[in-house]
Parts: structure tokens; sequence; C-alpha cells
């Protein structure tokens, strides 16, 4: 019989790495699907679903070139057509399955009796191995999915860490919508609450709409000031400031560090912004506001608390 040709990997260390790849992969959808919020889960759900149909395609393909097969058909077919050829005792579950899918022809002769049996054998054969390959697809799965479970956290980590700080500074959460107007809805609801009102000290602009969302006021104020200021942000932009100051005032773009600079400025307030390690950011108004004059907002940052990623919440005074 002829040797089996060369190949990069044996199909025991092959077997190995695809183990590994699947408890990775499960080990990070889980971590995702804990992450995802009700408005994200479906997507997340896709996602997740599609990683896993790319990885078995691909380790189905793998496999079938260490063996010598074709894998151009599709692997869902019924088990007990299962036919392997000579030479293939060592195949994996995909390969097994997809032979299944081979041009058989039910109706030949019950001549030459010796012939026959072979087959059938070797369909025990690979009826034996598909069944061995499920149960350690199946091992490997209850081992991953509890390796999965004792992971940290990382969104109740940083609640907890962030709940720490609240009593140092005197504030208490306000969640706020996770979406892209999370920030000038905070600093809306920081403004309100604390009887500053949403009127910018820098009038750049007469708002003509007194009837916009109180986030978007806080939208147009933020973007009014940095269209009068150009020089002080057009360095910091990927983009014409045009378009920038569009996507600002008309879409639900996420706002950043630039937008509180613009924002600390426009309402002559200095903006903190508390990090679940304790680190507080402060975004002062700057021009020659005297300290005693300047009031102060405050709001909270969150890297894994909520499906979308970056977040910000209100932290409103405890009263």
């Amino acid at each position: 019989m002829a040797d089996a040709p060369e190949a990069p990997e044996t199909l025991e260390t092959l077997q190995a790495r695809h183990r590994k790849e699947q408890r990775d992969l499960i080990s990070r959808i889980t971590q995702k699907k804990k992450q995802a919020s009700k408005k994200t889960r479906k997507g997340v759900n896709d996602e997740c679903e599609r990683l896993e149909q790319d990885l078995k395609e691909r380790q189905a393909r793998e496999v079938g070139i260490l063996s010598g097969e074709s894998l151009d058909v599709e692997p869902t077919i019924e088990e007990d057509e299962v036919e392997a050829d000579e030479g293939q005792a060592g195949q994996a579950n995909r390969v097994a399955k997809a032979v299944e899918n081979l041009s058989l022809d039910p109706n030949k002769s019950a001549e030459n009796t010796p012939e026959q049996n072979e087959p059938k054998k070797k369909k025990n054969r690979a009826k034996e191995r598909l069944a061995r390959r499920a149960a350690e697809h199946d091992a490997l799965v209850a081992q991953a999915k509890e390796e999965a479970a004792n992971m940290p956290d990382l969104r109740e980590q940083e609640r907890t860490r962030m709940e720490q700080h609240f009593g140092k500074h005197g504030v208490e959460v306000k969640e706020i919508r996770a979406d892209g107007h999370c920030l000038y809805a905070a600093v809306a609801d920081q403004m309100e609450t604390r009887g500053l009102g949403l009127n910018p000290k820098i009038q750049v602009k007469t708002q003509e709409e007194p009837k916009l969302p109180d986030y978007k006021r806080v939208r147009y104020a933020a973007a009014d000031l940095i269209e009068s200021k150009p020089d002080d942000f057009v360095g910091f932009m990927e983009e014409p400031l045009e378009v920038y100051l569009q996507k600002i005032r008309e879409t639900g773009e996420w706002g950043g560090h630039m937008e509180l600079m613009a924002l600390a400025k426009s309402y002559g307030i200095k903006i903190n912004v508390l990090h679940s390690d304790g680190r507080v950011d402060k975004v002062e108004p700057g021009d020659d506001l005297k300290d005693e004059d300047t009031k102060e907002i405050w709001l909270g940052y969150y890297r894994h608390s909520h499906g979308l990623g970056e977040h910000y919440n209100s932290l409103r005074k405890v009263s």
C-alpha cells in the first residue's frame, strides 16, 4: 500500500489544535453573551452562530485536506449512510459525515458475497468512529462551558469597583440609556438635576428649536462651540470639520473627550469623569473663570457594563 502523502500536521496534532480552537471559541462566545444587552442580544447571537459555523467549516476543510478527501458537499446527511474508504481509519467526524454524500448504488446484485461483506465492516467501523468523535466533542464542549462559566464577569466587577468610589465623592449612579447619545444625555441629566439649566454660558448661536430633546440641545451646544473655535479642535479630527459637526448635531455618533472639552467651555463648568479604578479625569472650562465661580458635574465612564462598548452614566449628588 502506498505511503500516505506528507502533511504539515499529523491527524493527532490537527485534532488537538481543533479541540483547543473549539474551547477558545466557546469561551469567547460565552463572554460575548454575558456582556450583551437586551438591545444587542440578537446581533450578538447571530455573530456567535456565524463564528461557530465558520470554525466548523474551516476545521472540516483542514481534516479533509489532511485525509485526502474533497469536502465540496454539505456535511448534513443521515448517519446510517456512512461509508469509509480503505486507508481512512483515522478520519475525523466531519470527513466521515462528508463521505456519506458520495453516490451510493443500493441496487447492486448480491453476487460476489466476499467483496460485499467488506464494505459493511467498514461502515460499522466508521459509525463507531463517528460515535467516539461525537462523545469526545461533547466532553470538550462541557469542559469549555465550565471554564467559561468560571471566567470573571467583567461587567459585574466594573460595577462593583465603581460603586466603591461613589461614597468618597458623594454621588450615586443614574443609569443612562446605552446608545450613541449617552454622553450628551448624561450631561443633560447632570445640568438639570444640579440646577444649572441647558442654556450655554457661551451663547454662539440662537437655538430656534425650543422643543429639542435635552440630549439634542447638549449636542448642539458642543457642535456650536467647536464650530466657533475650530483651531482648538481640528487638529484632533480625522475628517473635515463640516462632516464632524453634522455627525454631532444630526446623528447618533458617540461623543468622547473632545466633546467634553467643548461642553465644559460652552457651559462654563468643570466635568469630572470617574473611572472604575478610582481615577477622576477633570475637564476644565479654561478661560479666566475663578474656581469658586465654576460649577461642576460628575459622569461615570464604563468600558464593560454595556454591550455596545464604552458608556457614560450620570452620577447624581446624594440627597
